[in-house]
């Protein structure tokens, strides 16, 4: 049977297909969608939760595959960091029932703020990583990779790439679904983490990988093929892209694809080196396999470019076009003439990212821009549809280092300068995530900042999915909604005020009690997000405009627009919020159903 799957729905669909028991993650572009489809297809007797942070969600995992369960953890590449601790210590102790870490990594980046490679985390955590190269191989890697976590008892690593978890394919199905009933958890002290213990698993370990660098020689997922003295070793997506560029180029060269880049195959890459003279090695982010290649192999006087020596870009997403170049300089052939755009044709407009028009996110960001319009503050961001809060004319976000980190470098800030007033901006999901021990800590260590919560009732940015302040669980169901309010009067927290973003004069009243609070205080600004809730109303300008464009310069919001000197709002993007009819001085600016 066939099927026209995106390469995250393959993934999800072979989760259940290889008979998952328990899938759990935390919302992140690009792996999003895998989660999702296993809750979508999931008849009940699959238990699937988005888990408030990817720590939390691999410890639920490992706790099912303790009794025999086969268990997925999703995230994308930032959430592996989150999730390391328990990782690395699970690496040791082992599991039972097959258990899959699918980490989507985001060369470019396109929607993260790293750009690391998950390739060296296996290496680092001496667990085996398998790299899909397309959705076919996406989804054939699911049971293969169960399988090899029941046979080593060690977790293991899927790692697809944007491209891969966004394309769509047909691909072709197994034949049969499988059905896992967990043999239950039997007592043992292999179970309980101790030095001793650590110390024998350890060689163990070491004895897997040699394992592995043999098995994976004759793997499916690895291949070589070709004739001549120069060769490409490549893998992933940019393996696709490749095959493509020597398919237009009708030339047919030397190919190793690896597709298990940790524990690297080395007697298959020893044999693919044997007579060659030049190697190019073509990967995305960092230099994996041709790091292997030079460590593990006797090469024998081969050349090995890459991205050492800056042959192929050092950052970055590759692409059919960037790979076409590295190509043709590595064979000597003549570079591709640029196509030129016809004359008189625009080039495409910029597109910078920016808050939806109606967001509430910009009326609190507003809000505490004039409450605070006339005193030295810093305003600390984080992760999220608020992040863009930094952009002209709101300009409201002076740090963003990780989720969560908002409240705690706030903090930091605090103690260097304590004459200065600190703000730190965090989502409701993200509060959740790892935003409550940062309050923990701010209150007691007695650090005087305003924790500023965004609570538009969704995970939006990546895609409107629940949380605990919800009271819906992934499959839909009603779970018990947990009150940010309580848990910041349960943190310690001494003075705590819910608003309306939209309500301007009230919100920057909050906003000055709070700032004026000689502790840690808090403002929930509660809203829903403009596109799960639209307003039955538009605002239209007014004869009575001045013109004095305000309401453009100030909150920025896409809506608005200027036609000539006159300010105008494009009825299509506005969804009524009524912030810039309370901004602007004259009135000017009016509702109608």
């Amino acid at each position: 049977m066939q099927k026209l799957l995106m390469g995250n729905e393959a993934i999800g669909l072979a989760a259940i297909h290889a008979g998952v028991n328990v899938v759990c993650g935390y919302p992140g572009t690009p792996s999003t969608e895998v989660l999702e489809t296993v809750a979508k297809l999931n008849d009940g007797k699959i238990h699937v939760e988005w888990s408030v942070n990817e720590k939390v969600a691999v410890e639920v995992a490992a706790g099912a595959s303790y009794s025999g369960a086969r268990t997925m953890v999703t995230m994308k590449q930032v959430g592996l960091n989150v999730a390391t601790d328990p990782i690395m210590s699970l690496a040791y102790v082992g599991v039972k029932g097959g258990m899959i870490v699918l980490v989507a990594d985001d060369p470019g980046p396109i929607s993260s703020q790293t750009e690391q490679d998950t390739r060296r985390f296996g290496e680092y955590s001496k667990i085996p990583v398998l790299d899909p190269s397309s959705v076919q191989e996406a989804y054939d890697m699911v049971e293969a990779a169960f399988e090899l976590s029941e046979k080593m008892e060690i977790p293991v690593i899927l790692r697809p790439t944007t491209r891969v978890c966004h394309a769509r394919s047909t691909i072709k199905l197994a034949e049969t679904v499988k059905t896992n009933t967990p043999a239950g958890f039997e007592k043992d002290p292999k179970w309980v983490i101790f030095p001793r213990l650590s110390y024998e698993n350890h060689k163990k370990l070491d004895r897997i990988e040699r394992e592995l660098q043999e098995e994976f020689c004759s793997s499916p997922f690895n291949s070589m093929s070709g004739t001549g003295k120069k060769g490409i070793v490549t893998s992933g997506v940019c393996f696709s892209y490749v095959s493509e560029v020597l398919s237009d180029l009708n030339v047919e060269l030397p190919l190793l694809k690896v597709g298990t880049p940790y524990p690297f195959p080395i007697g298959l890459a020893e044999t693919f080196l044997k007579g060659l003279d030049q190697v190019l090695v073509i990967e995305e982010l960092d230099s994996v396999l041709e790091d292997s290649l030079l460590k593990f192999c006797r090469a024998g006087g081969v050349k090995i470019s890459g991205r050492r020596d800056r042959t192929t870009a050092a950052a970055g997403e590759y692409s059919y076009e960037l790979i076409s170049k590295w190509v043709r300089a590595f064979l000597g052939l003549p570079a591709q003439k640029e196509e030129k755009p016809p004359a008189g044709m625009p080039a495409l407009p910029q597109r910078p990212p920016v808050l939806c028009a109606g967001c509430p996110h910009r009326a609190a960001f507003y809000s505490v821009k004039q409450a605070m319009k006339w005193r030295n503050a810093v305003f600390c961001g984080d992760i999220g549809c608020y992040t863009l809060g930094n952009a002209k004319p709101l300009d409201m976000v002076d740090t963003c280092l990780c989720m969560g980190a908002d409240i705690t470098i706030a903090q930091g800030l605090a103690i260097a300068e304590p004459d200065v007033a600190h703000f730190s901006f965090i989502g409701d999901s993200t509060f959740f995530h790892t935003g409550i021990p940062g309050v923990i800590n701010a209150v007691y260590n007695n650090t005087k900042i305003t924790v500023i919560v965004l609570d538009n009732g969704t995970t939006a940015m990546t895609g409107h999915q629940p949380h605990p302040g919800t009271g819906k669980t992934a499959g839909g169901d009603i779970a018990q909604k947990i009150s940010i309010e309580e848990v910041l009067k349960a943190c310690g927290v001494g003075q705590i005020e819910t608003v309306d973003p939209l309500d301007l004069e009230a919100s920057i009243a909050a906003v000055k009690r709070a700032s004026d609070y000689d502790g840690v205080s808090a403002v929930v600004f509660r809203a829903p997000c403009i596109t799960l809730f639209k307003p039955p109303k538009t605002y239209r300008i007014m004869d009575n405009c001045l013109k004095c464009r305000k309401c453009v310069a100030e909150i920025g919001c896409p809506a608005l627009f200027m036609q000539g000197d006159a300010v105008r709002i494009d009825p299509s993007l506005c969804y009524g919020c009524g912030l810039c009819a309370k901004i602007c001085p004259v009135k000017a600016i009016g509702g109608e159903l």
